[in-house]
């Protein structure tokens, strides 16, 4: 499986989001690692604790992570987009204002807002500078980009027992600042290790079938639950 092409073709990524299932599917199973921590509450502390005035966010999946911040900082001006209209539609359904907008094409002014956040979502853009430059233009100066997204070895322990490689794409733990270099002056990353725990073979089946069924097919039969390691890292950039 060529992982990059996988997680960037936009036909294929429009299908994997054309509904909420796939994305609930596989946020469910991720717990803390060792720290004891999620990088979603490290993404979110990171926000809320930069007190900004006005928020965007590219690709808000089901606006889970929309509402949290929302619901610790009540007055931050929120608006959440995503290209699809499903979840665009679920994000509105927990009151947050959101948006269909492709992450290229941001429908907001030129420093317009103190910060954007972009949660595992940047290996998907098919212009991935492209999109960096949009999100600079519309933050004001001084302004920051927060960034959550998946090392090479994200669960590459499930992968390959099932037959697959560690997923390598455009935009990875091991190459973020880099890339964020490109558009930003000062970048900061931290690595974040998380459990997935699959409660049977069935579940983890499920959860490889929602980017891959070729992988969901071929995992080899196991009793009872198993865990494995996930590798996540958090920037953020300005």
């Amino acid at each position: 499986m060529d992982s990059s092409t996988h997680l960037t073709e936009s036909d294929h990524v429009a299908g994997q989001y054309a509904s909420t299932d796939n994305l609930r599917t596989r946020r469910d199973v991720w717990r803390p690692g060792p720290e004891g921590v999620s990088p979603v509450d490290v993404l979110r502390t990171l926000v809320v604790s930069s007190q900004p005035r006005r928020v965007i966010e590219i690709g808000c999946g089901t606006g889970a992570f929309a509402r949290s911040v929302l619901d610790e900082a009540p007055d931050v001006d929120y608006v959440a987009t995503d290209l699809s209209p499903a979840m665009v539609e679920a994000t509105r359904a927990l009151g947050v204002t959101a948006e269909v907008a492709s992450s290229d094409i941001l429908p907001f002014g030129d420093g317009s807002c103190d910060a954007a956040v972009a949660a595992w979502m940047l290996y998907h853009v098919p212009d991935l500078d492209g999109t960096l430059r949009e999100v600079r233009r519309v933050l004001r100066d001084g302004g920051t980009l927060y960034v959550a997204t998946n090392g090479r070895e994200h669960l590459a322990g499930l992968l390959r027992e099932a037959g697959g490689d560690a997923l390598v794409t455009q935009f990875m733990s091991e190459n973020a600042a880099e890339v964020l270099g490109r558009h930003f002056e000062h970048v900061v990353q931290r690595d974040v290790e998380t459990r997935a725990t699959f409660a049977d073979h069935a579940t983890a089946s499920a959860y490889l079938a929602t980017f891959s069924p070729d992988l969901a097919a071929s995992l080899p039969h196991f009793e009872g639950p198993r865990t494995y390691a996930g590798h996540t890292a958090v920037l953020s950039a300005r």
